[in-house]
């Protein structure tokens, strides 16, 4: 039987625009020290993740459905179903979906230093 873990709604995540829907996919007692969040992320059509950086850590984006714009340290690239993006520690990212048509759903993964 899989566990429920908390559903959290950010508001303008990291100076984004709209909201970001993160349901938890493990808890704490999963992750432990090794990993600071494993969750499936849905950034609606209108909305962004605004550019943050990583420290101490490192992330990873697996798009499941949709489209948007990567940023990528500055450098943007479309992504969309099926790619992994990485972020690794000292660098950083964003993603924006305001022009799409459609949710930006992918699962994410920062993994610790």
């Amino acid at each position: 039987m899989a566990n429920t873990y908390e559903c959290v709604v950010m508001k303008e995540a990291y100076g984004g625009k709209g909201e970001v829907r993160l349901e938890m996919l493990l808890g704490e007692t999963e992750l432990k020290d090794k990993c600071g969040l494993f969750a499936r992320v849905t950034i609606p059509a209108g909305s962004s993740l605004g550019y943050h950086e990583h420290h101490g850590n490192g992330e990873s984006y697996y798009i499941i459905s949709g489209e948007g714009i990567y940023d990528d340290n500055g450098v943007k690239r479309t992504v969309k179903a099926g790619e992994t993006t990485w972020t690794g520690d000292g660098s950083g990212h964003g993603l924006d979906n305001t022009a799409g048509k459609e949710d930006l759903v992918f699962i994410a993964l920062i993994v610790n230093k």
